[in-house]
């Protein structure tokens, strides 16, 4: 069935906390008409407020003038119900990760938006064709990931569902372009491109610290490579409780060795820069990242209490892990055709996660080492730590023919 999609002026976002607020600015700034609803409208005056302050220190710092962000201010408006969205040509559900509670939101964009309008949810995990399915609408449901702050970082996913058209892909490819985004799609499974891959180079630097290392020991290893930050600073950024409270509030996961320092900190109150201590301190209204003792006494508590004997590692494992770790699960995920390209990958990586644009990104990094040298170390790796290091079959398949990743297409490789 072909999808007739309207140009996209007016967008209805849903949920006033930080990514609603981002995304709201997202669209003000590029000219687009806002309508903002949230279940609480105080929240939505909160986030008017901030909006409003934020702005104001934009003029402040020169970016543009009061009259400029007057008229970003006013193109944010507040809805007070659902009926108030159904002239958007774009919804954008924006609430925490619950499934269920994103279904109930899909089925009330459904019945109250006028049927040629687009929803889409930003969802950093959950199941697209999940939401497509509760709607009478499944192909123009769709993903649109930004990134935290969604105001300023510069990468858009765009998830595409199983019945998700063409020209929806298109007028969402063409509305983060507008609004200064790169733009990558990725098909529809756990994490996407993105946070697939996360959850791999997360889960072997986490098991870093178990088997010996200490928070900034990784962190400086990784940085030193060229990322942005670490991924025990990124935690600490983004909120260390936001994983925390997803296993309590799915039930799964809490008991894994690799996530016993996370709990840990959490139980503590020690969310990251927002409570001023998360795997480093901060001095009240710094947002510097200083080692802490604490934390490394309660690494070597949870270690010891999980049976780990602790070693040496030294900064070349920490790399070859945690890189290795991206690089194969990117090399299943460009196979299974959630990628179109590795070099969508690589923008994913830089854009989105602060892979050092020097080397490319990480398939490119890959590449350049040669692809018959990453399947003999991931070999080494899978004979000292296990199974879940063997090679993915497209790197065995381009090392065997001395190709790259860059040469892959999945459409001519069938």
């Amino acid at each position: 069935m072909s999808v007739k999609v309207s140009p996209i002026e007016r967008v209805a976002v849903i949920g006033a906390g930080t990514m609603g607020r981002g995304i709201a600015m997202s669209l003000a700034n590029a000219g687009l008409a806002v309508r903002w609803l949230d279940k609480d409208p105080r929240a939505v005056d909160a986030g008017r407020q901030a909006v409003a302050e934020t702005y104001a220190h934009g003029v402040r710092q020169g970016r543009f003038d009061t009259a400029e962000a007057n008229a970003r201010y006013a193109r944010i408006e507040p809805a007070a119900d659902y009926a108030a969205l159904r002239d958007m040509d774009l919804a954008i559900e924006a609430v925490y990760e619950n499934l269920e509670l994103k279904q109930a939101i899909f089925r009330e964009l459904d019945a109250h938006l006028r049927p040629q309008a687009l929803l889409a949810s930003n969802t950093s995990a959950l199941d697209i064709d999940a939401l497509a399915a509760v709607t009478t609408r499944p192909q123009q449901v769709l993903g649109l990931h930004f990134f935290s702050p969604a105001h300023i970082m510069k990468l858009l996913e765009i998830v595409r569902g199983a019945q998700t058209a063409d020209a929806v892909l298109d007028a969402a490819r063409a509305l983060g372009e507008r609004i200064g985004k790169v733009c990558v799609v990725a098909g529809n499974c756990d994490g996407f491109i993105g946070n697939r891959m996360l959850h791999p180079y997360v889960r072997e630097a986490r098991r870093l610290l178990l088997e010996g290392a200490l928070p900034q020991q990784v962190d400086q290893a990784l940085q030193g490579f060229g990322f942005a930050m670490g991924p025990f600073r990124m935690y600490d950024v983004v909120g260390i409780d936001l994983e925390w409270r997803a296993r309590q509030l799915a039930g799964t996961g809490q008991d894994e060795p690799e996530v016993q320092v996370d709990n840990r900190l959490c139980e503590l109150g020690r969310f990251g820069q927002k409570s001023g201590a998360g795997y480093y301190r901060y001095a009240p209204g710094s947002r510097q990242a200083e080692q802490d003792p604490e934390v490394d006494a309660l690494v070597l508590e949870v270690s010891a209490r999980l049976d780990y004997h602790r070693r040496a590692i030294g900064e070349e494992e920490i790399l070859e892990r945690c890189l290795l770790a991206l690089v194969n699960e990117g090399a299943k995920i460009l196979e299974e055709g959630i990628a179109a390209s590795s070099a969508d990958i690589d923008q994913v990586y830089r854009y989105g996660y602060g892979f050092p644009a020097a080397k490319g990104g990480p398939m490119a990094w890959a590449d350049a080492l040669g692809l018959a040298a990453v399947r003999d170390r991931l070999h080494g790796l899978a004979a000292r730590f296990g199974g879940h290091w063997r090679p993915a079959p497209l790197i065995e398949r381009l090392a065997d023919l001395d190709r790259h990743f860059s040469d892959f297409h999945r459409e001519t490789w069938a």
